[in-house]
C-alpha cells in the first residue's frame, strides 16, 4: 500500500511539473496566431488595406512598392493571394523571442500538404506579420 502511494505521488509530481509544458503547447489562442488569422481574413475578403494593416509597416511598404513596380491591380493581387491561401490550417509550433516570433503551420494547397513558416513582430503594441513562406518539402524538424 505504501509503495502504491509513493508511486502515485511520484506520478502526480511528474504531472504537476510537466503540466505547464503541455499547456504551453496550446498556442491556438495566442496573439501571434490571431495576427496571422487577421491577415488570412483580409485575404479571404479581398481587403487590400486590411491585408497591409495586418503586416508590419516595412512589409506593407514593400507590398506597395511591389504593386507599383509591377503595375498589378491590388484587387487582382488579392485574388491571387486568395487562390494561394492554405486550407485546413493546423498550427504546429510557436517560438516567441521578445518582440519577434515564428509560427509554424501545415495546410493544404491544391490538395498537397504544405509546411508554412510565418515570421511576426510586435509593432506598436500589436503582433503583425512580417512574411510567410510555404513549401511542400517537409521540414527536417517536423514531427511525423
Amino acid at each position: 500500500m505504501h509503495k502504491a502511494l509513493r508511486v502515485a505521488g511520484a506520478l502526480l509530481a511528474v504531472l504537476l511539473v510537466s503540466a505547464p509544458a503541455f499547456a504551453a503547447q496550446d498556442f491556438s489562442k495566442s496573439p501571434q496566431v490571431a495576427a496571422y488569422q487577421a491577415l488570412l481574413k483580409a485575404v479571404a475578403a479581398g481587403d487590400f488595406e486590411g491585408y497591409k494593416k495586418s503586416m508590419t509597416k516595412a512589409s506593407g511598404e514593400g507590398i506597395d512598392k511591389e504593386i507599383k513596380e509591377t503595375g498589378m491591380d491590388p484587387k487582382k493581387g488579392m485574388e491571387m493571394l486568395k487562390s494561394m491561401a492554405p486550407e485546413n490550417l493546423k498550427y504546429t509550433a510557436l517560438k516567441v523571442d521578445g518582440k519577434k516570433a515564428v509560427l509554424s503551420a501545415t495546410g493544404k494547397m491544391m490538395d498537397e500538404e504544405q509546411y508554412g513558416t510565418i515570421d511576426l513582430e510586435e509593432e506598436g503594441g500589436a503582433w503583425k506579420v512580417v512574411q510567410q513562406s510555404w513549401t511542400n518539402t517537409k521540414p527536417t524538424n517536423a514531427k511525423p
